[in-house]
């Protein structure tokens, strides 16, 4: 039986983080076995808003060192670079002529990214870069798309837009599913829990995988939490439930044994405690960073034959597309 293909990627743009981590990557290193895997570093979609040349080349050899530091196997997975395949912006053009200006400005996080600077200046590409999300999974024919709970609604848009060109056209794309983690699949900011983490925020909000001992101790022992005294698994305790999620992520215990190991302790003891298996966790990921990053023909070779397999499949795809709209070949 062939297995059910899966789909799923990362903006080169800046910090990849604690949270990318629990909340994508380590989830992606553990279907590896289990589904026919293509992850990808999405640069066309980290240029919808302002980026320096240098730091973006440098960002998306980081991206798929972290990839691979973190366990994704490219004899398993295809790893590869969007931009090093065509058909992803060729796709998404013709995907944008079947879909409506109504769906894409209702798109929550274009609504909250516009609306922090200046509307009037946002980006085509911004407001346009849940069609080439579509374009990037409807390309692999991915049945499964592992994101977070933030990017459902551009993957009911993939669904929507696949069933709107079956229609008209035929059938031609699988329906692709999002798949959510649910522990650990929203890690929040150390500094305001009631937001997810993310790098555009402070500094001291997140926990990039590339911070040194110790500043993750001081990120960690300054994190907020309440003014309680028992550590409890809690939702509505925001600070704490989302440390202690952390924890629980880290260590693989289940809630009623941390809460019993923790019992009787204060937060500080649980911080440290917290810091240093955050510090300990990520050594050897960071180690192996350190390699790949000193070894950039390496990377490059691994890209190049991770798009050249990627574009096999995009490339069959894009072309049944283009047949059933009527172009000529």
């Amino acid at each position: 039986m062939t297995k059910q293909r899966a789909f799923s990627g990362i903006q080169p743009s800046g910090v990849i983080h604690l949270g990318n981590y629990l909340g994508a990557i380590l989830p992606w290193v553990r279907i590896q076995n289990k589904y026919e895997s293509i992850f990808c570093v999405v640069d066309l979609h980290a240029i919808t808003i302002p980026q320096d040349p240098k730091e973006l080349t440098e960002s998306t050899y980081l991206t798929t060192a972290i990839y691979l530091a973190s366990g994704i196997d490219p004899k398993k997975s295809i790893i590869f670079v969007q931009s090093q395949v065509p058909a992803h912006a060729e796709l998404a053009w013709l995907l944008n002529t079947i879909a409506h200006m109504g769906e894409l400005s209702r798109m929550t996080q274009f609504k909250d990214k516009s609306q922090k600077g200046n509307a009037e200046n946002t980006s085509v590409g911004l407001f346009d870069y849940p069609v080439l999300m579509a374009s990037d999974i409807l390309l692999y024919q991915a049945g499964i798309v592992p994101v977070g709970e933030d990017q459902k609604q551009h993957v009911e848009l993939a669904r929507n837009l696949a069933e709107r060109f079956n229609n008209r056209f035929g059938k031609t794309f699988i329906i692709p599913n999002p798949v959510i983690g649910k522990t650990g699949a929203r890690i929040m900011s150390l500094d305001n829990p009631s937001r997810k983490m993310s790098k555009s925020d402070s500094a001291g909000s997140y926990i990039a995988l590339t911070d040194s001992p110790e500043i993750i101790r001081k990120k960690i022992m300054r994190a907020v939490t309440d003014s309680g005294s028992t550590i409890k698994f809690d939702p509505k305790r925001e600070g704490l439930f989302n440390l202690l999620t952390i924890y629980q992520m880290l260590s693989g215990k289940t809630e009623s044994q941390i809460e019993k190991h923790f019992a009787g302790k204060g937060y500080g003891d649980f911080k440290k405690e917290l810091a240093e298996l955050v510090v300990t966790s990520l050594a050897p990921i960071q180690k192996k960073i350190d390699y790949y990053m000193k070894n950039r023909r390496l990377l490059d070779r691994i890209l190049k034959t991770g798009a050249t397999k990627a574009s096999r499949i995009a490339n069959s795809t894009l072309t049944e597309a283009k047949k059933k709209i009527g172009f000529v070949s």
